[in-house]
């Protein structure tokens, strides 16, 4: 460990950077992009949204109308037509670095379907980047250029019910060879996007390997959802709602059959693209979940300004200022470690970077759960009602705190991390930095260890 220039010595982290990578400043060749966007979702999302949940018939709650798919649609087409597609995927996309993406995310996430409209939503986001590193050109074919086009959705396949499937090892779902095919059986549960009408295809992590070595067990292959055997049960409610059309679906597998062509990469890779898909995916939600922050202090706000409780403003009263003013030192907290975690995934590598990935996706959707809440209490009843979007958005960020793994399993990475990079480390008391010269003495002295619990009588 090579000491600092006043004799002392550096803290050992888990989190590994350079001095470049405290450059968070956006790409000039971004910036036109970020305006772009900005105008976009102001000019174009906003309005085709609001009149999008208008048009829902609540009869068909599993489908859409011909008007939303209209408006979406078109919202898509004018999204195209402007160059606003895809910046996700650095060889088929925009070419945008994640640092880059990273502000363009935070504003998609401001608006429900501002990612959609640029087709830059979750499941699909992941689904394409696995396909476009990893897929065969006969698989990217019929695909991938579908859902780069935004003509279809898409669904991935992990979770399973009895077992805790943050731990992947525990997947139970089996996928036997049988000639040129594959036989699925198994069960998942809260299949994000499976009960959308537009969905086609799922990557389904399933055991091909049972006795193979712990990180070779599992594979990733390719099932249409319209395949026999596949069984849609029913979509999982979160916090009593269901979600549809869009839905998180309980699903089981009875003898379903596939092309063994449809496997990814090869028998026992499952984890490789795991660790390929989820890590930009964990990051790209906090990206988005930073926009939802923003939104919910800006109606926080909104409301405390405009309404009067016992002669005073509501933002006046008790220590609502200083919840306003924790929400925006969070929410700027928040960017600034989003902000390193992508650069950290450009200049380090999507593996490298895992720590940063894992300390964002724990940190982030906890604390914009708090600043959803404060604005929910701003608006008393008002703010778990129908009339605003904040129990939508908090039921939202309390399942992130789930998805692609609990806040534990990421708080497990970042501590192992921090600790191991202690490992060997033997530093003399008096040479660390923060080593007061008389008091090091004063505690040598002291055999018996008391001066340091000695405090006031």
């Amino acid at each position: 460990m090579r000491p600092f220039a006043n004799g002392g010595f550096p803290v050992p982290t888990g989190l590994k950077s350079s001095p470049d990578d405290f450059d968070l400043r956006m790409s000039e060749e971004a910036r036109p992009f970020y305006e772009q966007v900005v105008d976009f979702l102001e000019r174009v999302v906003d309005p085709m949204q609001k009149q999008f949940f208008k048009e829902a018939d609540p009869m068909n709650r599993w489908g859409y109308t011909e008007r939303q798919l209209e408006l979406l649609e078109g919202a898509k087409d004018q999204a195209k037509a402007e160059g606003l597609w895809n910046f996700f995927l650095p060889d088929t996309g925009q070419g945008l670095s994640n640092l880059d993406y990273a502000y363009l995310a935070v504003e998609l996430g401001k608006y429900p379907l501002g990612s959609e409209s640029l087709n830059c939503s979750a499941p699909d986001t992941g689904n394409m980047e696995v396909l476009e590193r990893v897929g065969t050109p006969e698989q990217k074919a019929e695909w991938l250029e579908p859902l780069l086009r935004g003509e279809i959705r898409s669904a991935y396949a992990m979770t399973e019910p009895g077992l805790p499937s943050s731990d992947a090892k525990n997947i139970r779902t089996q996928a036997v060879k049988d000639g040129d095919e594959y036989v699925i059986n198994g069960e998942k549960y809260y299949i994000s996007g499976a009960g959308d009408p537009r969905c086609k295809i799922m990557i389904v992590m399933c055991q091909t390997s049972p006795d193979g070595p712990p990180h070779r067990k599992q594979s990733q292959i390719l099932v249409p959802i319209d395949t026999p055997g596949v069984k849609i049960l029913g979509p999982m409610h979160v916090f009593g709602q269901d979600d549809a059309p869009h839905g998180h679906m309980h699903i089981r597998f009875d003898d379903v059959r596939v092309p063994a062509s449809n496997m990814l990469l090869g028998e026992g890779r499952g984890f490789e693209i795991s660790q390929l898909r989820l890590g930009p995916g964990r990051i790209h939600h906090c990206m988005r979940s930073i926009g939802a922050a923003e939104k919910a202090l800006d109606l926080m706000v909104r409301r405390s300004a405009t309404r009067e409780g016992f002669g005073k403003p509501l933002v006046r009263l008790g220590g609502n200022m200083e919840i306003v003013a924790r929400a925006r030192t969070e929410i700027e907290a928040m960017r600034m470690m989003v902000l390193r975690a992508a650069k950290a995934m450009d200049t380090l590598g999507n593996a490298e970077a895992r720590v940063w990935i894992s300390a964002v996706k724990a940190m982030v959707p906890e604390r914009v759960c708090q600043i959803i809440d404060q604005a929910i209490q701003m608006h008393g009843a008002t703010g778990v009602s129908q009339w605003t979007p904040l129990a939508g958005m908090y039921a939202g960020q309390r399942t992130l705190r789930l998805a692609d793994g609990p806040d534990e399993v990421h708080w497990m990475v970042v501590g192992r991390a921090e600790v191991a990079a202690y490992d060997g480390l033997e530093v003399p008391l008096e040479q660390t930095p923060y080593a007061d010269p008389e008091l090091t003495a004063a505690w040598a002295e002291d055999k018996d260890n008391s001066f340091m619990f000695s405090g006031p009588a």
